[in-house]
């Protein structure tokens, strides 16, 4: 292995198409596509400081690196790579990435981050952005705080464990979604998706949980969520008050108390849901938008 120490470079693909090399305390300033089409690389406190420095490249551990802001777009097209204690402030990194994994990781600004990416282990990463890791696939994230709105946009099979998501609309589009003993606080969480399950989670979300085919929860608290499970399939078991519950389609609600049980016959069939709750406030044949027409 050939080793390169305290370098800086400049220039574009300054460093292209490099084999078998470790790379420590070396700094690639500008110049674009550095470490395009490089294969077996260690990378340990290195520094990137403009656009595109790992692209279509195989191989690569990167170890107590930065990707200062203007490193955007940074590792795009690369498979079987480990990154490991890193800060990377540019946005719209990993993209089309397969077999990868993030330890200890910061995201300042995640934006567009983490996209159509496969086999992608997660652990411990902070991030702050939207519509991260949107349409990848295969994920095991243990962890992860998460601010930033449309998280995990068209994801499929993914498990997520002790993790805080402040995330607006996340979920969408999903299949095959499983969330252990995590925290959620968004409006609109888990529209027109497949086979999402929830056990041991503290949920906040205006109109959370609704369009859902195999909507299950279990041991979930719903502190301030309204208009819950319109339109869904759903086996939840939650001990808690729900504000609202809105038009279910069909499954089993246990719950402490549910203060407003909204259900329209001529939309939804009331017998098609069991409902188990000794304490039901208010049940009503409108929603209120539509109870004084």
């Amino acid at each position: 292995m050939r080793e390169y120490l305290q370098e800086t470079y400049a220039g574009e693909r300054c460093c292209y198409g490099i084999r078998d090399a470790k790379l420590v305390d070396c700094v690639f300033e500008a110049g674009e596509s550095p470490l395009k089409e490089c294969l077996d690389l260690e990378l340990v406190n290195t520094m990137f400081m403009w656009k595109y420095p790992l692209w279509y490249c195989e191989n690569v551990v990167a170890k107590d690196c930065t990707w200062f802001e203007m490193a955007r777009a940074g590792v795009w097209y690369t498979n079987h790579i480990v990154v490991e204690n890193a800060l990377i402030q540019a946005p719209k990194n990993f993209r089309r990435c397969e077999d990868l994994t993030l330890r200890n990781v910061t995201f300042p600004n995640a934006a567009e981050t983490l996209w159509s990416c496969k086999d992608v282990v997660l652990d411990h990463v902070t991030a702050k952005g939207d519509y991260f890791a949107m349409n990848s696939e295969n994920l095991e994230i243990d962890g992860l705080v998460l601010d930033g709105n449309y998280g995990f946009d068209g994801v499929k099979n993914i498990v997520i464990r002790n993790s805080k998501l402040l995330t607006k609309d996340a979920f969408w589009n999903c299949e095959n979604v499983t969330v252990y003993d995590s925290f959620i606080s968004g409006e609109y969480l888990g529209w027109n998706s497949k086979n999402l399950k929830f056990v041991n989670c503290t949920i906040e979300s205006n109109q959370g949980m609704c369009y859902i085919d195999d909507l299950v929860m279990e041991n979930c608290k719903l502190i301030h969520t309204t208009l819950a499970f319109e339109y869904s399939s759903v086996d939840a078991t939650v001990p808690s008050k729900i504000d609202s519950v809105f038009n279910p389609k069909s499954g089993k609600i246990v719950a402490n108390e549910i203060a407003d049980l909204i259900v329209e016959t001529d939309k939804v069939d009331e017998k098609a849901t069991e409902i188990v709750c000794d304490k039901i406030g208010v049940r009503h044949a409108r929603p209120e938008w539509l109870r004084e027409q």
